[in-house]
């Protein structure tokens, strides 16, 4: 694995997150595209260090079929997340795209997903960056 987007919106705390620890975990080793569904969300990922950035459905759509693997919230994959800014295209780009995605199963769509243990959202970051580590096999 070499090529990660981190997909996010909002004020793009979820995914600067994600790209903090992961550049902590794995350097330059990774690049990580940023890909945001609103310009907020992309530049605070890039704050966190995001090898490129871009925003918008059609950036999404384009770039989650040519990455490795794709990670962010559970909502990127449902249509009319984050509050309407994921988009019906962007959720089935993303569940489509033959890249592994690693999902955060938080509950901001009252989606539950039954058999996962509610743990902070630290935590699942670790769980998270540790799976990507064991798919990278580094």
């Amino acid at each position: 694995m070499r090529k990660i987007a981190v997909i996010d919106g909002q004020g793009g705390g979820i995914g600067s997150l994600i790209i903090k620890r992961l550049k902590e975990e794995f350097g330059d080793t990774l690049d990580i595209l940023a890909l945001g569904t609103n310009s907020t969300a992309t530049s605070a990922m890039m704050k966190a260090r995001a090898n490129r950035g871009a925003t918008g459905e059609n950036a999404i759509v384009w770039n989650v079929g040519r990455v490795d693997a794709v990670t962010g919230p559970l909502s990127i994959v449902l249509p009319n997340g984050m509050l309407g800014e994921l988009t019906a295209k962007m959720a089935e780009a993303i569940a489509s795209s033959p890249a592994k995605k690693f999902l955060i199963p938080l509950n901001q769509e009252e989606v539950e997903v039954v058999g996962t243990v509610k743990e902070p959202f630290p935590h699942l970051i670790e769980k998270l960056v540790q799976r990507i580590k064991e798919e990278a096999h580094v």
